[in-house]
């Protein structure tokens, strides 16, 4: 019988698997299981939902409901659930053939989305506790009726920041605080029928913004085109589950590195979109920067960025990525390439092609597991005429809330940000379009606070100049060093008391 599960007890159902797998594996590594055991359960009741309704439409013909044209995917009879639940010896391989099954008999949308776990390694994942997980993933129906694919979509976002929450500095390579992606999406305004392009995806929630988006606005979202890409197998598998859960059918998430190996194509050029939202892995520092100096794709307009920093690579692909006139993206950076010195030829570059619309600068810890500053950069391939020639800074430091140790964004804080990015009125300590000429007065520095100083509480701008750029730079590297050091000693110790593992 058909019983309509509430978001509460979908939330505490989704939790209740990771739950039992406490002791066995690490908290970041419950995503490999969870999440596949999770979409082969879906897969399977909505088959036998789809099956119920053939059989009701034709009078009960039992080779008529099987027949491929009733199903959004197929499931071989011995690789569905109720056939695996029965297996009590070898779980992990009965599970594991059974996944397999239904990539093969699915080649064109699930080739390799249940990834790569280890589900036959009874060191990790023995037989009793993988009956244990399976049991307690049967005691609910997940058809469509049951809980509705926006419904379930929600429940699988609630998973992955739960996981994010439980696993620690490795939560950034999947997860970006979903309050800042909602407030890059409404900065965007993507439209009904556009392309969405995120070349680092993650999990996907920068590209499923876009549809919640429309969603909200009570407009077309089935024809939004998705793009995406993560060089992480496991996490470009979850975003491929978590587009599938969502109920979009046209979407295309690319396994491979960006930088070295770009997926989205056209000829001898980089596949264009009319959206990018993106937050790139901070500068990292193994890649390949030999090969993007000589870039086939014609990535490194603005130059060549430092083989510690690969910021600027990111962020070139991304121009190189946007349609010519509808082209826009806002891109997630730490504050550093506003300012950093070894990056100034090509931020020069990018201030003179006049695509930078907005910087905009958040408040702390909305980095993940990070205290970081974050800023959004915006651009437009063809900015407004009367935007030309100007870079619109928002200080929005102080737009941020705090609870029970997470760092969000309000509604009102959104709100507030995109009515002044949408303005043209400068506001006093928050707000102010400045011209390219102040800027190369700076030396093409896009420091915030070199030109929107936020106000102190008095409502009057603040006197104290405070230190230097390079005095608080040098004191912030100064102090990473000592933290270093310390932890370094704090984990010598550590491994000589035995305590290391």
């Amino acid at each position: 019988m058909n019983k309509h599960i509430t978001q509460s007890q979908l939330e505490s159902y989704l939790w209740g698997a990771a739950v039992l797998l406490r002791g066995y594996i690490d908290a970041g590594d419950y995503k490999q299981f969870i999440f596949p055991l999770l979409f082969y359960k879906r897969l399977c009741d909505v088959y036998d939902e789809e099956v119920a309704l053939a059989l009701e439409e034709s009078g009960g013909d039992e080779q008529y409901a099987l027949f491929p044209e009733n199903h959004r995917f197929q499931i071989p009879e011995d690789a569905h659930w109720s056939q695996t639940r029965q297996v009590s010896k070898n779980v992990g391989k009965a599970l594991q053939d059974a996944m397999r099954s239904i990539e093969t008999a699915n080649p064109q949308k699930l080739f390799g989305i249940f990834g790569d776990a280890q589900w036959t390694n009874k060191d990790r994942l023995p037989d009793h506790m993988l009956k244990e997980l399976i049991e307690h993933f049967s005691k609910l129906m997940l058809s469509v009726a049951n809980c509705p694919e926006d419904e379930l979509g929600v429940g699988y976002e609630y998973l992955i920041k739960k996981f994010a929450d439980d696993s620690g500095h490795t939560a950034a390579e999947f997860y970006t605080n979903r309050t800042v992606v909602h407030l890059m999406t409404e900065l965007l305004q993507p439209q009904a029928g556009e392309s969405i392009y995120d070349p680092t995806c993650g999990s996907g929630g920068m590209l499923l913004s876009c549809v919640t988006h429309l969603r909200r606005q009570n407009k077309e979202w089935r024809m939004l085109k998705l793009f995406g890409q993560e060089r992480n197998l496991m996490t470009s598998a979850i975003a491929r589950m978590n587009c599938f859960l969502h109920g979009i059918e046209d979407f295309q998430i690319q396994r491979a590195d960006t930088l070295g190996s770009p997926q989205f194509v056209s000829g001898d050029r980089l596949q264009q979109f009319d959206v990018c939202l993106a937050n790139p892995p901070y500068s990292i520092k193994q890649w390949d920067r030999a090969a993007f100096s000589a870039d086939p794709w014609g990535r490194n307009i603005y130059g060549t960025p430092p083989q510690g920093r690969a910021d600027y690579a990111f962020w070139q692909h991304i121009i190189q990525s946007l349609e010519s006139k509808s082209g826009r993206c806002a891109i997630l950076f730490p504050h550093g390439v506003l300012f950093r010195n070894e990056e100034t030829e090509m931020r020069k570059k990018l201030v003179e092609h006049d695509v930078i619309d907005c910087v905009l600068g958040l408040g702390p810890n909305l980095f993940y597991n990070s205290p970081m500053e974050a800023c959004v950069v915006v651009c437009r391939m063809k900015k407004p005429k009367r935007r030309r020639g100007k870079i619109q800074f928002i200080n929005a430091v102080g737009e941020v809330t705090r609870e029970r140790a997470q760092s969000f964004l309000t509604d009102d804080h959104i709100q507030r940000i995109v009515s002044a990015y949408n303005s043209d009125e400068d506001q006093e300590g928050f707000s102010r379009l400045v011209t390219l000429d102040e800027i190369r007065s700076q030396q093409h520095n896009l420091s915030i606070p070199l030109y929107v100083r936020p106000e102190s509480t008095n409502g009057n701008r603040e006197m104290d100049q405070g230190p230097s750029l390079d005095e608080a730079i040098e004191s912030w590297q100064t102090s990473s060093r000592e933290l270093r050091q310390s932890m370094d000693a704090l984990f010598t110790t550590l491994e000589e008391a035995g305590l290391g593992d």
